[in-house]
């Protein structure tokens, strides 16, 4: 009867310990960074492979791609310099750089890039008149990019590229040309 017990007893302890083994490690996939708090605070940024945490201790605080991604951007009302009242929409192609920086730099990346895209193509389009807005797609390109990249590197993110994706002016001006 004791070697039954001593046998149960064996098997439950390794079953445990396989258990906590098991449930520690972790697989990074390719083009993937998991960010490590230790109690709370910053620890480290695991890459690609097998990885070991300490239970309770550690935690996974965030999972960044860091595959290139495309933001899509609803059209936003613009003013030109000559007071014409115009919706262009954008696309941002990104890429985190710094893991770290994506998940402490800024509450929410996205939301943020998004509102910084919307202010400055307000500004750039605000120094133009409408008919050189309407010609002048890649330098309203290139000055977004600039900008942004400039704006975005504290929060761990890096503009591949953007793009002014529709310019609609108002229906009296569409009218008329």
């Amino acid at each position: 009867m004791d070697a039954i017990i001593s046998t149960v007893f064996w098997v439950i302890v390794i079953a445990l310990v396989l258990f906590l083994v098991f449930s520690c490690a972790n697989i990074v996939p390719q083009q993937h960074a998991y960010v490590i708090e230790r109690l709370g605070k910053y620890r480290t940024t695991w890459n690609a492979g097998l990885h070991f945490k300490i239970p309770v201790i550690d935690r996974i605080a965030r999972k960044a791609l860091l595959k290139e991604q495309v933001a899509d951007f609803a059209p936003q009302p613009v003013i030109t310099k000559d007071n014409v009242v115009m919706q262009i929409d954008s696309v941002v192609f990104m890429k985190v750089f710094d893991p770290r920086l994506f998940t402490y730099g800024i509450e929410n990346p996205i939301s943020g890039l998004q509102n910084l895209t919307a202010t400055t193509l307000r500004a750039i389009i605000g120094e133009m008149e409408l008919d050189q807005t309407l010609t002048s797609r890649e330098e309203i390109n290139a000055q977004m990019l600039t900008a942004l990249d400039q704006a975005t590197d504290p929060w761990g993110i890096r503009l591949v590229r953007t793009e002014v994706k529709n310019i609609q002016p108002p229906r009296e001006i569409e009218e008329v040309m």
